[in-house]
């Protein structure tokens, strides 16, 4: 069976983003500059790190991996939502839906393990300096990076077949802008309370056991900070920890109301505008954090321009 314009009757039809708001448009528009922005970011954080030798440390390599994925994670809702709000075709196909849920749990789960490996790594560096090189070599480090995506990628490929599993009944009308899990959930005939229990459970799991990991890797940080005696040291430690702190905040405060507050207890307005935040704000601000306070990456694209230009001024003379 078949409808018009090519749409199958089993598709799912997106109400896309605060479907009452009066200056939606502006909206769309400003998320699709956050988008831009956001892609130029992390593209060029990530040339940056493998390009400049001074940046190959375990520190950057993760964070190498954590721009990848906002990468992956941004790419896979906005421009599909951006598509939508101007071509007016609002849906998806259930393979599209399966696959667009796929990549963003498993974004979600990869960054949530990924921040807390580089928590671990600045534990090691500043409160085990003499051994860091022995505990953080090249090695390690790549194997916490594959194990993120890895692990990531396996418990949303269990959450996505579970949740696609459930047969649809009535409207297929998605109230928000992408497959999220909850949102399909609401569409079900089925009694989903227990999937939503271990849900819950796999929330503790990738945010408040690594959140709680991250607090005591700086708790214990700032111990050891605090009985430096060089202001020097001090100062740049902090600074050090002081960008990662910031991103974990962004990341953990937006997770632990999407996954760890039933969803009965928020409208589907504030659930869109968390998930906008998520999906947005988050990818956007990364590689500003790390690069505004940080002398190391500001320095390293100084390098990379420097030689840019140079070597147009010797082409040219050639």
């Amino acid at each position: 069976m078949r409808r018009g314009n090519g749409t199958s009757t089993t598709d799912l039809i997106f109400l896309g983003l605060f479907p009452d708001m009066r200056y939606i448009s502006l909206l769309i528009s400003i998320i699709f500059l956050s988008y831009i922005i956001a892609l130029t970011g992390n593209s060029i954080l990530i040339l940056l790190i493998w390009v400049e030798s001074r940046l190959h440390t375990p520190m950057y390599l993760l964070l190498s991996h954590l721009s990848a994925m906002d990468l992956v994670l941004i790419s896979n809702t906005i421009p599909k939502m951006v598509t939508d709000f101007w071509v007016q075709r609002r849906t998806i196909s259930q393979i599209g839906c399966g696959i667009q849920m796929l990549l963003y749990v498993a974004m979600a789960g990869s960054e949530c393990l990924i921040l807390t490996l580089m928590s671990y790594d600045r534990y090691v560096a500043i409160c085990n300096p003499l051994r860091y090189s022995v505990i953080m070599n090249p090695q390690v480090c790549l194997q916490m990076a594959t194990l993120s995506w890895v692990v990531g990628f396996l418990n949303s490929l269990a959450q996505t077949v579970y949740t696609m599993h459930f047969p649809l009944c009535g409207s297929r009308e998605v109230h928000h802008f992408f497959c999220e899990v909850p949102a399909i959930l609401k569409l079900s005939c089925e009694d989903t309370s227990t999937y939503e229990m271990f849900l819950f459970v796999t929330g503790i799991v990738f945010i408040l056991i690594p959140f709680g990991i991250i607090l005591t890797s700086y708790s214990l940080i700032f111990l050891r900070v605090f009985h430096m005696h060089s202001p020097e040291g001090w100062s740049k430690a902090l600074a050090t920890c002081f960008s990662h702190l910031t991103v974990v905040s962004l990341y953990f405060g937006s997770g632990v109301f999407l996954i760890l507050i039933p969803p009965k207890l928020y409208s589907e307005q504030e659930s869109q505008a968390v998930s906008l935040f998520y999906n947005t704000l988050t990818p956007m601000l990364n590689p500003i954090i790390y690069s505004l306070r940080n002398k190391e990456v500001l320095g390293a694209l100084s390098n990379v321009l420097r030689r840019g230009v140079s070597s147009q001024i010797v082409a040219r003379k050639l």
